[in-house]
């Protein structure tokens, strides 16, 4: 496979991943139970759906692949436990305009995290794009974010970071098949908060919620994000994921009748306009359909 198409597989497999993800905000808004019983079910019905999948793929050479993952899959797995809870925290204690906006600093960690670790080379296309990008997003925000709590502000802060470290991390091991680590963030949510958690006081539409979340919400997306990074720069990983903050607040108008402010449309508009001009950008850098 030529790099050229690597690096278009890797940006279709981001952006396919971030479509299927954008609902996860408001899931969370909507399921009623307390915070650690959603972390706690967030969790286990993620490790189940992965479990089946991959036994159901790959038999009793499932174990295999969990083992061949080693250190870095386990430190992937932490990672992504981690960054899951600190998101619903955040979620939880603070306005989801501040979480949305806090994280969308992603980009800038990933690149600085490339820079030092991987010794990537950050392309000044790419910086634009970030910054045009965070543009964007302070535009969809600008006059609703409010002051929230500075404790989930902060977890805001935690999971960009966490989730930029991860696709660094990723991309580094490239060759370790992650997908079993997205099983083990499960395993560790659950095993964190089941004594924290009431598992079996939630209603029938939380349950549904759950369901959703997941089996399709959380699963789909957090295997493709395994894959996506080791195709294209952790930088352009993290900024295809800023496409979320610009589709949270349209879900929510599409299940709660809450329209868009204009500042929403524009700072939307800025945000895709970017993605599509760095996308184009880095196919014409790369020489279209040029072997090596």
């Amino acid at each position: 496979m030529t790099p050229v198409n690597d690096r278009l597989k890797g940006t279709l497999i981001m952006v396919l991943a971030v479509l299927v993800l954008s609902p996860d905000a408001l899931l969370i808004s909507l399921i009623s139970s307390d915070t650690w019983t959603l972390v706690f079910w967030r969790g286990l019905l993620t490790a189940t759906t992965l479990t089946l999948a991959l036994v159901s793929g790959h038999g009793l050479e499932s174990l295999a692949l969990v083992g061949r993952m080693g250190l870095p899959g386990v430190v992937a797995g932490i990672f992504f436990a981690a960054s899951t809870i600190s998101f619903v925290m955040s979620v939880r204690l603070t306005a989801a305009a501040n979480t949305l906006v806090i994280i969308a600093a992603m980009p800038l960690f990933a690149a600085l995290l490339s820079r030092v670790f991987l010794g990537d080379r950050v392309e000044v296309r790419t910086w634009v794009a970030v910054t045009a990008g965070l543009a964007g997003i302070s535009l969809v925000f600008r006059g609703s974010l409010v002051s929230g709590s500075p404790l989930g502000d902060l977890l805001a802060l935690a999971t960009a970071l966490l989730m930029a470290s991860n696709f660094v991390l990723i991309r580094k091991y490239r060759h370790v098949n992650m997908i079993p680590a997205v099983l083990l963030s499960g395993a560790i949510t659950t095993a964190v908060t089941a004594f924290l958690c009431h598992p079996f006081l939630i209603n029938t539409s939380d349950i549904l919620l759950f369901t959703l979340m997941g089996a399709v919400v959380l699963p789909i997306p957090l295997s493709l994000m395994t894959i996506g990074p080791k195709l294209i720069p952790a930088a352009e990983v993290s900024l295809i994921m800023l496409l979320e903050t610009f589709l949270g607040p349209f879900w929510v108008w599409l299940v709660l009748a809450e329209r868009p402010a204009a500042e929403t449309i524009m700072g939307g508009g800025v945000l895709v306009a970017t993605l599509i001009f760095h996308a184009l950008a880095g196919l014409k850098d790369k020489g279209f359909g040029v072997t090596t």
